[in-house]
């Protein structure tokens, strides 16, 4: 038997495990079984907080179909106020190590219980060939593609994980299980890609929806909500300071 929580940071919900203090085996399948939501406990996919050697945490995160990706920002969250609340640490600035390098977490303590986490996301990556996304621009503005009856225009940033963020007309009536699957697969991109549905409600506040990786649609995604005000600002849509609004969640962003 073993130990889970389940957790959520702006909706984005995750199965969390202990992997210090219980051997975890078979994580991709265990991923998958976790996460269904009809014969599972049901989430958005698995994250393990584990040993390291160079941080005080390790972070590994599995995506609903078992596949291990490098960050998500609301799941690291998620790991701060586990690692404190279940008393692993008594530190109020922590760091994780993850695929995507170690990121630094600083914990809001209330009542001898973490309320808020604040994380350096670290800077953004245009290069394509490290995003990984197949292109000769740099960075890459103008990414054409067709899936279906549609083609899109990206802007393609990572964040430690790859999004391509595009802008469409309308966020709440766009059919974001039609074009989805079809622009995280393409061909275009070596190791897939979330994609962002972006709608400019003006200067300061966008709206976005998420086709996460290997998860489909999520309800926000951290690394998304920071590619897309990147994303928005590179295209001169936004101001460096904007708001970016996830199924009537709100995430505060700054470009400094």
């Amino acid at each position: 038997m073993k130990k889970f929580t389940k957790m959520h940071g702006l909706g984005n919900d995750y199965v969390y495990m202990d992997a210090i203090h219980q051997k975890i085996d078979n994580e991709s399948e265990l991923a998958r079984f976790v996460s269904n939501r009809h014969f599972g406990i049901g989430s958005d996919g698995l994250i393990l907080i584990c040993k390291s050697k160079i941080a005080d945490f390790k972070m590994r995160m599995f995506n609903q179909d078992g596949s291990e990706a490098e960050m998500c920002g609301n799941g690291i969250r998620c790991v701060g106020k586990f690692v404190y609340d279940k008393g692993l640490i008594d530190k109020t600035t922590v760091t994780i190590e993850t695929l995507a390098g170690v990121k630094t977490l600083n914990l809001n303590i209330k009542d001898k219980k973490v309320e808020t986490v604040r994380v350096d996301m670290g800077e953004p990556i245009l290069e394509p060939e490290k995003i990984p996304v197949i292109s000769k621009e740099n960075p890459v503005k103008e990414l054409k593609l067709k899936a279906l009856d549609k083609e899109f225009i990206f802007t393609c940033v990572s964040m430690g994980n790859p999004h391509a963020i595009t802008v469409v007309n309308n966020t709440d009536n766009f059919d974001i299980e039609k074009y989805g699957k079809l622009i995280e697969e393409s061909k275009v991109f070596p190791n897939k890609t979330n994609v962002e549905f972006v709608q400019i409600v003006d200067k300061e506040h966008i709206k976005m929806r998420v086709w996460e990786r290997g998860a489909g649609e999520t309800l926000a995604c951290g690394t998304g909500a920071c590619a897309t005000l990147v994303a928005c600002n590179l295209n001169g849509l936004t101001n460096k300071k904007s708001y970016v609004e996830l199924l009537r969640w709100y995430v505060t962003n700054r470009m400094e």
